[in-house]
């Protein structure tokens, strides 16, 4: 019966999904409960004989928060940290933890703030507090980094808790006091039990022949001590914050927030290259259009040039910050990085499956079959056939699009030979017909795809491919230059005949430029 009713309060723990109101509410309450106890003054020393007698305010305001507040906190922050969506919705219980990690943020006596805005120091009159929280500190910080390295430290909202996290605990003394409890908790008892020391070096049992400094660092450990076991038994297995463990979860997250930096830089190239690409021809689609579905997706509208920027600034102070707290080498980093993009070049070289060349293309070998059932290897899932014979996608007409194929066949298989031998030739001819009638990126696509010799050979040949005409876009803006130009009043035939020409100074221009880019092989 005691286990079943065991079970069911685990049950019910597990489903219990705070909102984040609730949290919202909790913080409100920290914050005042920090207010209010910090509010205390100790009263002026009276040689009274009750002069050591505090007034019974005073006395729950220095109990309130580590007797009524701790240890449910700790367990409601320890449910929030491993049962919370990994999203940005976390942030509201970050802020909860991080307000009850600084109750000199809720003293009244605030020193100024420099002029240069550097963070200021933590007192060591918080080191009791820290101490006696020192679970609060270091075991929900590796919380923390267990599921930062689990997220997408691209999405601005991420790295902005990383960073406000790695901010927090890279104030001035804070780190080299918590490292002090950790010692304080992990040395060992020398002597008789620390209540007892109390007894002994209290004023009227005369401690005067004791050491002064003994007893008070054992009765401070015991005080640790006692925090820790209170909240998670005596069989805990302690895991220290700046031990060889954690420094390597810290490590890991500063190689990913260096992938992080990676990404948003090359998201923000190559939203750059789509925008300086929109010119007025190329958005005219009179370039050769891009079928094979590359994403601009939605991701890059929503992320923007201005996020992209937060993101990096956002990530470059967390590593700046968690450098300072872990006293990690810069150089060490860099030379992480390094390898990690040696073996990011050497895992795409390896990526496909194992296979043998054959005259049908690709052909598996056992070990292939094996790297692909149990998902080692696989190959890209792109398509690398011939875009003539792409599904018809929702951009374009389908009217349209199967009557410009069976005109673009009937041209291919007529003029065959001819634009064979016109790409053949060399000089400036060979090469325009070549930047027209050859898609040098699909070739090498299907080069690399497990098609068969005959397939490959037809996308290898020369031919017309209309299909861009197609496109909506592409009649929108060809129906809109019609529009403008009447109102000059242009004609429908010298609108023709001048976009005809510009197009061909484009194409020159073009043509040469790929030419050198990428030079002909015969």
């Amino acid at each position: 019966m005691t286990s079943f009713i065991l079970l069911l309060v685990l049950s019910i723990q597990e489903l219990f999904k705070p909102t984040e109101e609730h949290v919202l509410v909790i913080r409100l309450l920290v914050k005042h409960l920090h207010a209010f106890s910090n509010s205390f003054k100790p009263e002026p020393v009276s040689p009274s004989a009750h002069s050591h007698t505090a007034s019974p305010l005073a006395e729950f305001k220095r109990i309130v928060i580590p007797r009524f507040v701790q240890q449910k906190l700790y367990v409601f922050l320890q449910h929030c940290f491993g049962h919370w969506p990994l999203d940005a919705s976390f942030r509201a219980v970050l802020e909860m933890w991080l307000s009850y990690l600084q109750p000199w943020r809720y003293a009244p006596e605030k020193p100024l703030l420099s002029t240069e805005s550097q963070p200021r120091s933590v007192s060591e009159k918080w080191a009791p507090f820290i101490q006696e929280n020192l679970l609060m500190y270091t075991k929900l910080f590796v919380g923390f980094l267990n599921r930062a390295l689990r997220t997408d430290l691209v999405s601005p909202k991420n790295a902005l808790m990383v960073f406000r996290v790695a901010k927090i605990f890279a104030q001035p003394n804070l780190a080299e006091m918590i490292q002090k409890g950790e010692q304080l908790f992990l040395e060992t008892d020398l002597v008789v039990p620390p209540r007892q020391h109390r007894l002994f070096v209290s004023p009227s049992f005369g401690g005067s022949f004791l050491s002064s400094r003994t007893p008070n660092i054992t009765d401070v450990s015991f005080k640790v001590k006692s925090h820790v076991y209170s909240l998670e038994g005596q069989d805990f297995q302690y895991k220290q914050m700046f031990g060889p463990e954690v420094r390597n979860l810290v490590l890991r997250l500063a190689q990913q927030i260096c992938q992080a930096q990676q990404t948003a830089k090359s998201i923000s190239d190559h939203s750059i290259e789509a925008t300086a690409s929109q010119s007025f021809l190329s958005w005219f689609r009179f370039g050769p259009s891009d079928l094979n579905g590359s994403y601009t997706g939605n991701d890059l509208d929503e992320i923007g040039q201005d996020n992209i920027k937060k993101t990096d600034e956002y990530l470059e102070k967390a590593l700046e910050y968690l450098c300072q707290i872990f006293r990690l080498n810069e150089a060490q980093l860099c030379q992480l990085m390094q390898n990690w993009g040696a073996a990011q070049d050497e895992n795409e070289k390896k990526q496909l499956p194992d296979c043998i060349e054959s005259e049908d293309g690709l052909i598996l070998t056992p070990l292939g079959r094996y790297q692909i059932i149990n998902g080692l290897r696989k190959f890209p899932l792109e398509y690398q056939g011939d875009p003539e014979l792409q599904p018809i996608r929702s951009y374009e007409n389908t009217t349209i699009v199967r009557l410009l194929f069976q005109l673009s066949s009937i041209i291919n298989r007529r003029f065959a030979g001819s634009m064979e031998t016109l790409c053949a030739k060399e000089g400036f001819l060979g090469s325009f017909c070549r930047y027209h009638l050859c898609n040098p990126c699909i070739i090498e696509k299907a080069r690399r795809s497990p098609l068969s010799k005959q397939n490959l050979g037809q996308i290898q040949q020369p031919r017309v491919s209309l299909r861009f005409l197609a496109s909506y876009r592409t009649l929108l803006s060809l129906l809109l230059t019609y529009f403008i130009a009447s109102w000059f009043c242009i004609g429908p035939v010298t609108c023709t005949f001048l976009l005809s020409i510009g197009y061909l100074f484009y194409a020159v221009l073009m043509t040469f430029i790929t030419e050198k880019r990428n030079p002909h092989q015969s």
